[in-house]
């Protein structure tokens, strides 16, 4: 076989297909007709002498030949796509994209200012910001579709081994109320009164709220004896219903300087308890890292270290408003595990 028998556009095309479930979306997000989608997907077949989707079914099925070229072909295209951003590095930094992947209160609330640090500082460089769960990303940045991420639950186990995790910050969490609820006129409380509060939380099968429960419970609070008013699906919705007064919550603090600027929410201190959750970078060792990615983890992250990492987030972003914001490619509800 001297000439290979597909193309990179077909094997776009076929990846858009599996990816939209139907000839008609695939031919939508990529922008073409769907006759020619149809076409080339045709000549295809024609040219490896099998088919690769089930005709039967009214969502387009991958046959077992058209998932192994699928397999292969996403390979292949991660692998094209480095190649196009190694070549756009001998440009210095002058052009290509960066690739940021986030769990969700990270990519919602700390990404957006360290993004912004960096086209300060790179302005020629496109970013992208996928915020997805932290298996999720995990999974992006193991695959080479992101080139590093900041994700504060854990790296699901099968793939400690192949990335490198990076203990980065430690990101407290703190214990919001109503800016008129009795015990924010008190400068401390007791942890004995965590269990005469009403909370508000996200969904028990959320990642965030299984993390939250587990540092709560490594911090001698009994999650269990903790009185549960209502669960929502977002930190956004929480901190509506704290400053309505429907209860308290345990959020980031990453979540809430608007909030206590305006004088909205409080934050109470618990004596003896402080309650953290640390954040790591991962990356992928065995891909190809861009200069972009090494700029970024080398000479923005470091700003956001641990130690700055409070005074940062109470502080104004700079230039961010002169600055074309992150393209924000996919983002999922905090119950997304």
């Amino acid at each position: 076989m001297s000439d290979l028998p597909f193309t990179l556009d077909q094997l776009r095309i076929l990846k858009a297909i599996a990816s939209e479930g139907s000839f008609k979306r695939a031919a939508d997000s990529l922008y073409v007709s769907q006759p020619a989608v149809s076409l080339q997907v045709q000549n295809l077949e024609r040219q490896l002498n099998v088919p690769l989707f089930d005709r039967g079914g009214r969502r387009a099925q991958l046959t077992e030949a058209g998932h192994l070229l699928l397999s292969y072909g996403e390979k292949i295209l991660t692998l094209c796509q480095e190649t196009c951003r190694a070549i756009e590095d001998l440009q210095n930094l002058q052009g290509g994209t960066l690739i940021v992947g986030a769990s969700q209160t990270t990519g919602t609330y700390l990404l957006p200012r360290t993004i912004g640090a960096f086209r300060q500082r790179y302005p020629d460089v496109a970013v992208q910001l996928h915020v997805h769960s932290t298996r999720r990303t995990s999974w992006s940045v193991a695959n080479g579709q992101v080139d590093l991420a900041i994700v504060g639950g854990e790296v699901p186990t099968d793939l400690q081994d192949s990335l490198e995790i990076v203990p980065y910050a430690e990101d407290e969490l703190a214990l919001i109320l109503p800016a008129f609820h009795a015990l924010a006129q008190q400068e401390s409380i007791e942890k004995e009164d965590l269990y005469k509060l009403d909370f508000i939380a996200l969904d028990s099968q959320s990642t965030i709220r299984k993390v939250i429960d587990q540092v709560l419970s490594r911090c001698g609070i009994d999650t269990r004896r903790l009185k549960l008013e209502m669960e929502l699906n977002s930190i956004e919705a929480i901190k509506s219903a704290v400053q309505s007064g429907l209860g308290a919550a345990f959020v980031s603090v990453s979540a809430i300087e608007k909030e206590l600027q305006m004088g909205v929410l409080h934050r109470t201190t618990i004596e003896d308890v402080v309650v953290k959750r640390t954040l790591n970078v991962i990356y992928n060792p065995n891909r190809y890292r861009s200069k972009a990615a090494e700029a970024f983890i080398t000479e923005i992250l470091p700003l956001f270290s641990s130690q700055e990492l409070d005074r940062k987030l109470v502080e104004p972003a700079v230039a961010e408003e002169s600055l074309e914001p992150p393209k924000v490619v996919e983002s999922v509800e905090e119950s997304s595990s």
